[in-house]
């Protein structure tokens, strides 16, 4: 009888092992498949595109596209706004986080207020201001088209801090009690002890913060003007008007060689590229510092 279920028990647990690879795997192809088609329809002779003939391989293979892309300079001057950004942003980012989870993480026996700056933090993860507030504060503090209007309205991440205290109460006592027992100060336990053993948590929030500020476009829409806007807002303005109305002659010229259509896909994805390059040095960061990281009450 116990032979019989524990055989049901592998075999149940099978089943459902096998059925979760297989909806990763379905999950992962959807994921995959857009790019691949923007990849192809971004290396195909125009006439294939227009013609529906593109689906998952390029038809009349050509790297005409990508020649007009690499010519572009707003294009380029775009890509430096975007890479100015996620330097700062995640720089930003990662210092407050730091910086605020710190003190949030010790006992409310050594700081006796911490549960109201907890609850005020977790607040503002329920209600916001909106956009007109936001707007009014970046216009009147002054950073209004420059680079930080872009990183400093979201230098503070309610959910990042959370991820981050919560990492830091699981590290052992044993580790701040020597260094207190050794001299050592709050600035020098932090920046020397908590925060060199924390990659797994910082990484995961690095990783957010990049892939979040390389993404956002809207509000390089509202607070940049025309020539300082970052990547996403230049390919959103590039995919939402007719592209031939805001180009040179020969510009216009140049572009009948490869269509809007592929002049596009080329540069949604070579904007993409520099943010799927940084992930591969993070991801083994990831899964942990999210397990560790998490609210544990």
């Amino acid at each position: 009888m116990a032979g019989k279920r524990n055989t049901g028990i592998l075999t149940g647990y099978g089943i459902f092992e096998i059925s979760n690879y297989a909806l990763m795997a379905i999950l992962s192809i959807m994921c995959i498949l857009p790019m691949i088609n923007v990849l192809s329809v971004s290396l195909s002779s125009p006439d294939a595109v227009i013609s529906g003939k593109v689906t998952f391989w390029p038809v009349k293979f050509t790297l005409k596209s990508y020649q007009f892309v690499l010519q572009d300079k707003m294009f380029w001057n775009s890509m430096w706004v975007s890479l100015k950004r996620i330097i700062l942003g995640g720089a930003v980012v990662i210092f407050f986080t730091i910086l605020t989870a710190y003190p949030l993480s010790k006992d409310s026996s050594r700081f006796p207020k911490r549960k109201y700056f907890v609850w005020y933090i977790f607040f503002t993860m329920l209600f916001g201001g909106g956009l007109i507030p936001s707007y009014l504060v970046v216009y009147y503090t002054g950073i209004m088209y420059s680079i930080w209007a872009l990183v400093i309205p979201g230098a503070i991440s309610a959910w990042f801090i959370i991820l981050m205290l919560n990492f830091f109460r699981q590290l052992p006592k044993e580790l701040e009690e020597a260094a207190f027992i050794d001299g050592a100060g709050h600035w020098t336990i932090l920046w020397r002890i908590f925060v060199p053993i924390s990659k797994p948590a910082i990484a995961t929030i690095t990783l957010f913060t990049l892939v979040d500020h390389w993404n956002s476009w809207f509000d390089g829409m509202l607070y940049m003007k025309a020539t300082q806007k970052p990547l996403q807002t230049y390919l959103q303005s590039m995919l939402s008007v007719d592209l031939t109305k805001y180009l040179t002659p020969d510009q216009a010229r140049k572009i009948k060689q490869v269509s809007p259509e592929t002049f596009r896909t080329a540069q949604i994805f070579v904007g993409a590229v520099p943010i799927l390059l940084v992930y591969p040095f993070l991801q083994k960061y990831f899964t942990k510092g999210l397990v560790l990281g998490s609210v544990k009450g």
